[in-house]
């Protein structure tokens, strides 16, 4: 099989705060914006990286979903226990620093994982957890 991961789902509650995050701090390209007011539908991604996407989406407005669902959507988001997504850096230090600068909540600083691991995490507007993990060459005997 032929598969790639083309978007992941984040959910906002306010697409301006969201798109300025991620375009703005981040440094990802917008790929498309659509919609109006809240219920706006944003897809961005990394420049440099067209097949992969993050669309960022109004939570909860499936005709599906109960009041009851989106109370619980809407408290978890509030937690930050929603959503989330693992990002990746040559350079953890310096994208700490560039993340850190946009007045963004800082959830951990860089750190050096148990399991291997050194990253950092922040929430963006909408509370996702956004942890960037540094990258590591790796070499074979």
């Amino acid at each position: 099989m032929d598969i790639t991961i083309h978007t992941s789902f984040l959910p906002h509650d306010d697409p301006d705060a969201s798109l300025a995050f991620y375009r703005d701090v981040l440094g990802f390209e917008v790929r498309s914006d659509v919609g109006q007011g809240r219920m706006r539908w944003i897809t961005v991604g990394p420049a440099g990286q067209p097949d992969t996407s993050i669309l960022l989406a109004p939570p909860a407005v499936d005709p599906g979903v109960t009041e009851d669902e989106r109370r619980t959507i809407t408290e978890m988001m509030a937690k930050g226990t929603y959503g989330w997504i693992l990002l990746a850096t040559p350079d953890l230090d310096a994208t700490f620093e560039k993340v850190q600068a946009g007045d963004t909540e800082v959830v951990q600083e860089p750190t050096e994982q148990p399991y291997g691991i050194r990253d950092c995490a922040f929430r963006d507007p909408a509370g996702n957890l956004v942890r960037i993990q540094e990258l590591r060459s790796t070499t074979r005997p």
